[in-house]
């Protein structure tokens, strides 16, 4: 796991919103391991259900926009960490980010809390902060808000971060991995300073323990100032692939290259246009006055080089804590399932299969968990592709966000245009979707005995349709469901099967070379 390296100092209260995010997923450990109690505020406390630090912390629900939950999550804080913003919530986002800053701080400074740590972007010294792009207009001011509070506020401001599964890694990853000969919008050229994880990370946790006397902002970043065109032929250096040729092209525009970015990566558009708008300027850090609190440590903050070739083995290694897409997906559904006792009734379309499988409950279970991602969904691949094709086009999520680890799943996590919304372990995987759909749809997958001891697959596709078009979706498409659905459920009892046999011939060997150990040591 990538952490901060911080020593244990005086225990404090602490409340992180954003614990379901990147950073926030990393920074409650890093928290707990200074020496820190943390208190979470959640919109769905079950998202943090299954990390591993959720049985040592305090979590409640509320939303940052709503004062009586930020109160009631505020009584006896310490210090208070704001990692959550609107972005990609509508065109009123700033609004939004505004409004839920604002009544943070008031909070904040009615029930004593002392101090605010606020991650936000690094922004150009000499650009007017309208001609910004709103992405980094709005981390400006929600950070201009913290500092003009009556309580004081540690504003940590961050270029490119890179760590495993952060939106930038991902962003620079894919481009430079799949793209040897790369046609590029000229931000390419526009020089930043990128800094790893470990060092945000590092900052955030020694930001709660600053003077009292300290209320401003800070530049990090660093020890390396890189052009993006710099940073994809270093990523080629270091993952050992070949040299990458690379064709700056003016007249792609942010929002042209967001979509050439999400076609190319797992971070749809909607994302990658903030993260290529932030490249239209040069944001390089002006001051490293954040040493004076923090001092710097040998080899720290990271070298370029050293934060690729860290996040990449975590990568490797299948070790990834949190991803960019561990946050909710803005406007996605969240609703309760239908079926619930407090569903208000309405139409309710089902397609359900059961099979009997030729395996044990366990090795069933093996398949469920470790569908999608690079597993792929046991059904007709194209089909699934051309869905995937289609929810990218229209804005969606796309089939690529693939899996955070690949066997393991928790409720909260992403799985391709689904995130987990329940999960238990050998018995029930319930997804829900993220696509673009007109309604809500869920996928149940359960594993089960019968009451002659076989082992029985049961899936279930849920759909609450949204108005006449949802109504015509499901007709639309139902006629698909015989292969797609009827496929899958055959193919995942089928490849539990298989699972089994090849455990049986793998020990049957052993098992015969055993007994013939002990006949010989008889002998």
């Amino acid at each position: 796991m990538e952490t901060s390296g911080q020593p244990t100092v005086k225990p404090l209260n602490c409340l992180v919103t954003g614990a379901s995010g990147y950073i926030g997923g990393r920074l409650v450990p890093e928290l707990l391991r200074a020496g820190h109690r943390v208190r979470c505020l959640a919109r769905s406390p079950g998202k943090l259900r299954d990390h591993p630090w959720a049985a040592d912390v305090d979590t409640v629900q509320g939303d940052v926009t709503d004062q009586g939950s930020v109160a009631s999550a505020m009584r006896g804080i310490d210090v208070a960490y704001y990692l959550v913003h609107a972005l990609g919530s509508g065109h009123g986002f700033e609004d939004t980010d505004r409004r839920a800053a604002r009544n943070f701080a008031e909070q904040a400074h009615a029930l004593g809390v002392r101090r605010i740590v606020y991650l936000g972007g690094l922004t150009p010294h000499d650009v007017p902060e309208q001609s910004l792009s709103p992405h980094l207009r709005s981390r400006a001011e929600v950070g201009r808000i913290f500092l003009d509070a009556p309580v004081p506020a540690t504003v940590l401001r961050a270029a490119v971060v890179i760590g495993s599964g952060s939106a930038s890694f991902e962003m620079l990853r894919y481009l430079t991995e799949r793209l040897p000969l790369m046609v590029t919008p000229s931000w390419v050229h526009t020089r930043t300073q990128p800094i790893g994880v470990r060092d945000v990370l590092r900052y955030l946790v020694a930001s709660a323990s600053m003077p009292d006397d300290v209320d401003r902002a800070f530049d990090i970043g660093g020890p390396d100032v890189l052009t993006y065109r710099e940073m994809m032929r270093r990523y080629a250096v270091v993952a050992g692939l070949r040299r990458r040729l690379i064709v700056p092209v003016p007249v792609l525009t942010p929002r042209l290259s967001s979509h050439w970015v999400g076609l190319v990566t797992p971070v749809p558009a909607s994302i990658a246009r903030p993260l290529t708008e932030s490249l239209r300027h040069e944001v390089v850090c002006k001051e490293h006055d954040i040493d004076r609190y923090v001092p710097d440590l040998p080899g720290r903050p990271l070298p370029f080089d050293e934060a690729l070739a860290l996040a990449l083995r975590r990568v490797r290694e299948a070790q990834v804590v949190t991803r960019w897409s561990s946050a909710a997906v803005p406007g996605a559904p969240s609703d309760p399932l239908p079926t619930d006792p407090d569903w208000a009734g309405g139409s309710l379309y089902l397609d359900e299969r059961q099979l009997t499988v030729d395996a044990s409950g366990d090795s069933l279970w093996k398949v469920i968990e470790g569908i999608g991602g690079d597993n792929g969904w046991y059904s007709f691949p194209l089909a699934w592709a051309v869905r995937g094709w289609l929810d990218r086009f229209v804005g969606g999520v796309g089939l690529r966000r693939g899996r955070r680890d690949a066997e393991r799943l928790r409720v909260g996590d992403s799985l391709d245009f689904w995130r987990v919304e329940e999960i238990e372990p050998g018995r029930l995987l319930r997804l829900r979707a993220e696509m673009r759909l007109p309604g809500l749809a869920w996928l149940e997958m359960y594993a089960a005995t019968d009451e002659e001891g076989r082992t029985r697959y049961r899936q279930r596709a849920l759909f609450h349709p949204r108005g006449l078009l949802g109504h015509a979706y499901w007709w639309s498409v139902s006629p698909f469901h015989a292969v797609v659905f009827g496929g899958m459920a055959r193919n995942i009892t089928q490849a539990a099967a298989k699972g089994m046999s090849a455990r049986r011939a793998t020990s049957h060997p052993d098992r015969i070379r055993t007994a013939r150990r002990e006949g010989r040591s008889g002998q």
